[in-house]
């Protein structure tokens, strides 16, 4: 595994390098953002390892700039901001995993091999699903369109992903509830009608041709512009 420690303490980068060296990895390093976003954007690295708060340019916005830019390594945070609200920021940054610190190197290495048993990077590219000039990718949790990246919240991306996956067919509100939200019974509630909404606002307002299209009485369709 080739990896990249972004770690301005200098006892705890060192300590996350001599580990994996010992483990047999090979790792690159750097102790400011800036210098960590010039080695991340290099693309050849299986995992990269960013602590959140940095000199320079913090963690999530190296995370925000390498997505943007396409490259799709697996990202492992390291911070010491541990509430829920920090985790799910992270993640919807694009992370694949989120270690509070302190922690225990033999759990940092057993969390890095998890990722690495993931599919290699050229299969998660390769699975962009593509709706006209909308690109959705699972992999990287990243959204263009027109080559814009649209910044979506975690359950927005989902119900986007759905739709993708689903492209010109037409999904009722039932079937959202229940794959999204877990409801086998309509509760009667709008929470689809308000996160659809959302979703049109961000994915189809700024742009020329609508999307996402209501069925009427029967639910949603994401098809390409005619």
């Amino acid at each position: 595994m080739k990896a990249l420690v972004v770690e301005d303490d200098e006892k705890t980068r060192s300590f996350i390098v001599r580990g994996l060296r010992q483990a047999g990895h090979v790792v690159d390093e750097a102790a400011s953002g800036d210098a960590g976003l010039d080695l991340a954007l290099d693309g050849t690295y299986d995992v990269l390892i960013l602590d959140r708060m940095l000199p320079a340019m913090a963690g999530l916005d190296i995370l925000r700039a390498v997505r943007e830019a396409g490259v799709a390594s697996p990202c492992l945070i390291l911070t010491a901001l541990g509430a829920v609200e920090d985790r799910v920021e992270g993640l919807n940054a694009g992370a694949d995993d989120y270690l509070v610190k302190p922690f225990a190197f033999s759990e940092l290495l057993a969390r890095l091999q998890a990722l690495e048993r993931r599919p290699p990077l050229a299969s998660r590219q390769a699975d962009v699903l593509l709706v006209g000039d909308l690109a959705v990718d699972p992999g990287a949790h990243r959204v263009t369109r027109a080559g814009q990246l649209i910044d979506l919240t975690s359950h927005e991306f989902k119900l986007l992903e759905f739709l993708a996956r689903r492209t010109g067919q037409v999904v009722t509100r039932t079937m959202l509830l229940e794959a999204l939200w877990g409801f086998h019974f309509d509760p009667k509630t709008n929470i689809v009608d308000a996160h659809i909404s959302r979703l049109r606002s961000k994915v189809d307002k700024a742009f020329d041709t609508e999307l996402i299209r209501t069925v009427r009485g029967v639910g949603y369709v994401l098809q390409e512009p005619r």
